[in-house]
């Protein structure tokens, strides 16, 4: 029939068209995508890469410059005094107890948020029912603020009166009562920061030891149990706490790096209205009153956060050295 041949023949000439349009169809849309992806990129991450730009990298920076400089109530000083700041720091005992309180509180709160989180985590993980709602439960405090919490480990619980819940526990047994935060000898104050500190911090670390826990193979218990070892401390020894190596090790320097940073629990559980107490200093609480204190040495604080700056990065590349963290297992 005539008439369809001639339709055949307009359909194939119509083919190759249509055909070429939906090969490059796919690259332009691919070009548009790509472009699509790099704004979306830069509007997601632009305001995150300018807010840490402009509020951590360029003060530290000028940190780091304050410090060989004379900047005496001034963020723009002129009379450059070179190492002078650094060696006035070393050299200042206050200083240096602010250091030791440093270890003091980290051969506290080290070990005792290790054991506690990694306790928590071995529970939550054993239980059958209700594992999420435990789980949030220890997490909680994580998103407490420290303030907050020093101040109601300092008002509510840990108060130097008898309405303190800590003295009203004395007081069923007969005890008397107890200035927590101001007795130096024996220094109950470190009981209180300690113990603030390891109820905000112990669910994140639990979290970790979690995920920890939940990558180890449920093949090494079976074939312990073949061995026979015996569920507990034999089973926890030789299998659980060999494969979490690498998360304790990452804990530990953690908790080591935050230890450092302590600030809020000790200024808000020590201070008052006539000061913070000689004792208990660590060294960003005596940083704080040199940089913004009454002598407002923002040269010499700048030094000394540099310093601490310095301290934290070397504990840290000994630790990973020393726990051989990024080391290939055997």
């Amino acid at each position: 029939m005539p008439g369809a041949g001639a339709t055949e023949k307009a359909d194939a000439r119509r083919t190759p068209v249509r055909r070429a349009s939906e090969r490059k169809a796919p690259a332009r849309k691919g070009r548009f995508g790509h472009q699509n992806r790099t704004l979306w990129f830069w509007i997601f991450v632009g305001p995150f890469a300018l807010g840490l730009t402009l509020f951590t990298y360029v003060p530290l920076a000028w940190s780091a410059y304050l410090s060989f400089f004379d900047a005496h109530n001034t963020v723009s000083p002129t009379d450059f005094v070179g190492f002078d700041n650094y060696t006035a720091m070393l050299r200042d005992d206050a200083f240096t107890d602010s250091l030791l309180t440093f270890l003091v509180f980290t051969a506290f709160i080290v070990p005792a948020t290790y054991a506690l989180s990694l306790s928590l985590a071995l529970m939550v993980n054993r239980l059958r029912r209700a594992q999420a709602f435990f789980r949030s439960v220890f997490f909680l405090p994580v998103a407490c603020s420290y303030v907050v919490a020093a101040l109601i480990w300092k008002m509510s619980i840990f108060n130097g009166v008898r309405f303190g819940l800590a003295n009203t526990v004395l007081g069923w047994f007969g005890a008397d009562q107890v200035a927590w935060l101001s007795t130096t000898d024996p220094p109950w104050y470190w009981l209180v920061i300690v113990t603030v500190r390891l109820w905000l911090q112990a669910g994140f670390y639990m979290v970790l030891f979690l995920a920890g826990l939940q990558r180890i193979s449920p093949r090494l218990y079976e074939a312990a149990a073949v061995d026979g070892a015996r569920p507990g401390w034999q089973v926890f020894r030789h299998i659980t706490f060999p494969q979490l190596r690498a998360t304790s090790v990452a804990v530990v320097l953690l908790l080591v790096i935050n230890a450092f940073q302590a600030f809020d629990e000790f200024y808000n559980l020590l201070s008052d209205s006539r000061g913070y107490p000689p004792y208990a200093r660590p060294p960003l609480v005596y940083l704080y009153y040199t940089a913004l204190g009454q002598g407002q040495n923002l040269g010499l604080g700048s030094a000394g956060a540099v310093i601490l700056a310095l301290i934290i990065a070397v504990v840290t590349v000994v630790q990973a050295r020393w726990f051989g963290l990024g080391r290939k297992e055997d």
